[in-house]
């Protein structure tokens, strides 16, 4: 680039966009990178403020804004056919979802390339849900030509994996265990069922019933195996997840032979929450043990976890513990999850 009078512009090229604001109305390139610059143009351009503009000169090792900003579009998402992304619009891309799944971010990866300095991707938050159309992610560098070594230095930072992934949601038969004396007398009604019924009609699922049993540890144990070996995608043990003696559910999940990868979650509500993953043949079934607030409370641990085990998403001891900064649901009067602080 070189800087000139405007009044001397006619004939160069723009280099950039030349934006135009109008007060509460919008906001908006008046004049568009790559434009000659005419005669009739000058007072425009003096009138949103340009008495000088950057004209483009090519240089060896320096890119413009916009092609910058395509190779962190490539970074971001590479050639997937899930995400979407604009035209370069004042050094600046945005990336949409193609599809309904699970945003999968990998942090390391964009945080190092946010750390070189002169360049910036923003996300939404990962491992959520996201709907076809919604916007993931904007891209650009700040200034108007950066070093080609810089770029080459943010694509050696990612390597062949992009940063963003969306992980379809499969189509998931699961089938539910409600335990507990006091429902399966007769006592009070089960409330867990209607529950999760609703939540997961939310997703691609299918009920393969719903038994409800009494703390019956070795029964419970033995309908957990039965729903695996019917071809269960994902169980769901609701009721006796507390350390009363007589509540059974966890001791029963682990008498499956499953891998308990944590009894316990730093989230309230759901605390109590367990995970598992149950081996039969060549398949492996997650096993979820949901707390008694899955009953009454708006959002819960389950909200966070539902979606990334739907899609497949393998949850470690690691995953759950990270849910502690944020963990905490302050029961708002009205919910506006997931756009609040839950989870993240």
């Amino acid at each position: 680039m070189k800087l000139i009078d405007t009044k001397d512009a006619v004939g160069h090229v723009l280099c950039h966009d030349i934006t135009q604001i109008l007060p509460e109305t919008s906001k908006g390139p008046v004049f568009k990178k790559g434009h000659v610059v005419t005669a009739e143009d000058i007072p425009a351009l003096l009138s949103v403020g340009k008495e000088h503009l950057y004209v483009w000169e090519k240089k060896e090792g320096m890119l413009h804004e916009d092609e910058a900003a395509e190779i962190l579009r490539r970074i971001c998402m590479g050639d997937s056919e899930t995400m979407t992304a604009s035209e370069p619009s004042e050094g600046k891309i945005e990336i949409r979802a193609a599809m309904d799944g699970l945003l999968k971010i990998n942090r390391e990866k964009l945080t190092a390339v946010n750390s070189l300095g002169e360049m910036m991707i923003a996300t939404i938050h990962g491992d959520y849900p996201v709907k076809k159309g919604d916007k993931l992610a904007g891209t650009r560098v700040i200034p108007l030509v950066i070093e080609e070594e810089k770029m080459q230095r943010a694509k050696e930072a990612v390597g062949e994996e992009p940063i963003l992934s969306i992980l379809p949601f499969r189509h998931v038969k699961y089938g539910l265990i409600t335990t507990g004396n006091e429902v399966a007398l007769g006592r009070i009604t089960d409330a867990f069922g209607p529950v999760l019924k609703r939540k997961m009609e939310e997703y691609d699922t299918e009920c393969m019933g719903q038994l409800i049993l009494t703390d019956d540890r070795e029964k419970i144990t033995e309908e957990i195996l039965g729903f695996a070996e019917d071809g269960a995608d994902l169980i769901l043990c609701s009721g006796g997840m507390s350390v009363d003696p007589d509540d059974r559910t966890p001791g029963a999940i682990r008498d499956t032979g499953a891998e308990v990868i944590s009894y316990g979650a730093p989230v309230l509500p759901g605390a109590m929450f367990l995970l598992a993953y149950l081996t039969t043949g060549d398949r492996v079934v997650p096993v979820l043990g949901l707390p008694g607030c899955i009953m009454y409370a708006k959002r819960t641990i389950f909200d966070l976890v539902l979606p990334r085990v739907l899609a497949g998403d393998r949850l470690t001891a690691s995953d759950l513990s990270v849910y502690g900064e944020g963990g905490l649901c302050l029961n708002c009067e009205k919910c506006h999850f997931p756009n609040c602080q839950f989870g993240k």
